[in-house]
């Protein structure tokens, strides 16, 4: 029985144990559904897949420096970059610092049943999308600072920069889509609550 640890089970998958390898992916699949489901919409199930595809080519490289769930959302984050790159029609550059998901791809229906939820979602589309990421990674999926740094290859101190700036981002684009001082006052007051919930009851939470 091969140890249950992620490092375990890579170099266990390397080594030619393909069920190791399906633990992996079962493991990380929910995550990196995640990952995607509030920048892309029905592009989705294909970006998974690119991602999954890409991790299996790519195993080899894997050297543990990083966790491998952060090499995995490392892996996410390119292909994300380069389906919005592919989007663009009108060849201009795509400026992740900048640009956001609701400019870049279609509308996404926000099924979550409560406003602070539908707002926080619709807020973090908002956002340019490498503040989008970091948040998401953040209340989603509980990664620190030092992870988005692997996961983005940046320092840690530009990481740290970027969570901060944008929860500054996205409490502005809250202000700017709330309907109701009552709404804003109920989802700024409970950001984090409002963001562990949006896991579980809208995006799925990830299975022990």
């Amino acid at each position: 029985m091969v140890e249950d640890s992620d490092a375990a089970l890579v170099d266990a998958w390397r080594g030619g144990d393909r069920e190791a390898g399906k633990r992996l992916f079962q493991r990380h699949y929910a995550a990196i559904a995640r990952f995607f489901r509030n920048k892309v919409g029905e592009a989705g199930p294909d970006l998974i897949q690119r991602t999954f595809l890409a991790c299996l080519e790519g195993r080899e490289r894997f050297r543990h420096e990083a966790a491998f769930r952060s090499y995995l959302f490392a892996i996410a984050y390119k292909v994300l970059c380069k389906h919005y790159r592919e989007q663009r029609r009108d060849e201009a550059r795509v400026d992740f610092a900048e640009d956001s998901a609701h400019e870049l791809s279609s509308p996404i229906s926000a099924v979550a049943a409560r406003q602070e939820q539908r707002l926080l979602l619709e807020g973090l589309r908002r956002l340019p999308v490498d503040y989008q990421v970091v948040l998401e990674l953040h209340y989603w999926e509980g990664i620190t600072a030092a992870e988005l740094a692997e996961v983005l290859s940046i320092p840690v101190g530009t990481a740290k920069t970027r969570l901060r700036r944008g929860r500054e981002l996205l409490e502005e684009r809250l202000r700017e889509l709330s309907t109701s001082a009552v709404l804003l006052c109920s989802t700024l007051a409970n950001l984090d609550a409002w963001a562990a919930r949006l896991r579980v009851q809208v995006l799925g939470d990830e299975p022990e």
